[in-house]
């Protein structure tokens, strides 16, 4: 570690291999506190590479706990998070859209960090239980077409830099590993980051990866599509800017996004949703969310076509019947 981070006072890059190790080293508490925070506060001065930040996530996948799903093709939504907004869990709703249009979600979310309400919490108050355990995950996935992975059951690791996380008056590399580091390693993933310097980042991430991916932006700072105005989608396939109107949708007022001050608020809106008695506002960013995720796991549609396929899931009901069925082999 010393000459690590003797040559990171150099101007190097380390190498993927030697963050691997570095990782590893630290859930075996092979490095005093000190070194961790001087390796953490440099890479954040600097800014982490590609190599570094892959070299973590194989760490933290080595030394966590596995998931392998028993089916060929299936997709993750999620966000980075941290962009202040405060908004309802679009992402999980958009995830039991995809997975009532016919798809396969394997979710990876946490309790929410800072907004009110993270995935797990949202799918907590609905009764459901955390598992790592394979078989009741594959059944959830194979009979449901959803299933959960709630970080904290997995990702050994990250217990070993919490302190020292807790403790820095700034964010870290550790925060952009969370959407990489699904136990599950998902063929398919659509990720939401807060500003364009994150979507160059995971754009590089994902082609060395190698996988098929959906990332988006919206321009106001949105880690999500929200349809407050313009956002950017970059995938394998093309880079391109959007205005909600290109959608036949209204420009949507940024205060109908927000996720309430309480968990049971939160439910309440994300269960308006998929009942389908929700504003239209919110409506719309679940379906245009959704659509982006049909289009990165079946690349054979349009957008226009996996809009269509999400709102057919959420109006019919199919939506919500797998977050009941979901629930009922989760209690």
């Amino acid at each position: 570690m010393k000459e690590s981070l003797q040559r990171m006072l150099s101007h190097e890059d380390l190498s993927r291999e030697e963050m691997k190790e570095i990782l590893i080293g630290i859930t075996k508490e092979k490095y005093p506190t000190e070194q961790i925070t001087a390796l953490l506060t440099g890479l954040q001065m600097r800014g982490v590479t590609v190599d570094e930040l892959l070299g973590f996530r194989d760490g933290i996948l080595e030394t966590g706990v596995p998931a392998k799903l028993d089916c060929d093709r299936y997709i993750d939504v999620v966000g980075t998070g941290g962009d202040q907004k405060n908004t309802f869990n679009i992402s999980t709703c958009s995830c039991f859209v995809i997975a009532g249009a016919g798809y396969k979600v394997a979710k990876h979310g946490n309790y929410a960090a800072t907004s009110t309400s993270g995935a797990s919490n949202v799918i907590e108050a609905h009764g459901a239980k955390f598992t790592s355990d394979i078989d009741k995950l594959n059944r959830s996935i194979n009979e449901t077409g959803f299933v959960y992975l709630h970080a904290q059951l997995f990702a050994r690791a990250m217990k070993f830099v919490g302190p020292i996380r807790k403790a820095l008056p700034f964010p870290t590399c550790f925060n952009l590993l969370g959407p990489i580091v699904n136990p599950s390693q998902p063929q398919c993933q659509l990720l939401g980051v807060a500003n364009l310097d994150q979507m160059r980042l995971y754009n590089n991430v994902y082609q060395k990866i190698g996988i098929d991916y959906g990332i988006v932006n919206s321009i106001d700072g949105y880690d999500e599509i929200s349809l407050t105005g313009d956002f950017k989608v970059t995938t394998n396939n093309y880079e391109k800017i959007f205005h909600p109107s290109d959608f036949g949708f209204d420009i949507v007022d940024p205060a109908v996004l927000e996720g309430g001050k309480t968990v049971d608020e939160a439910k309440e809106i994300f269960d308006s949703i998929l009942e389908n008695r929700a504003l239209p506002e919110r409506k719309n960013v679940v379906l245009i969310n959704s659509a982006f995720g049909i289009q990165v796991v079946d690349p054979s549609k349009t957008i226009e076509e996996a809009l269509a396929i999400a709102r057919e899931s959420l109006e019919s009901g199919k939506a919500l019947a797998v977050l009941k069925k979901y629930i009922e082999i989760n209690k």
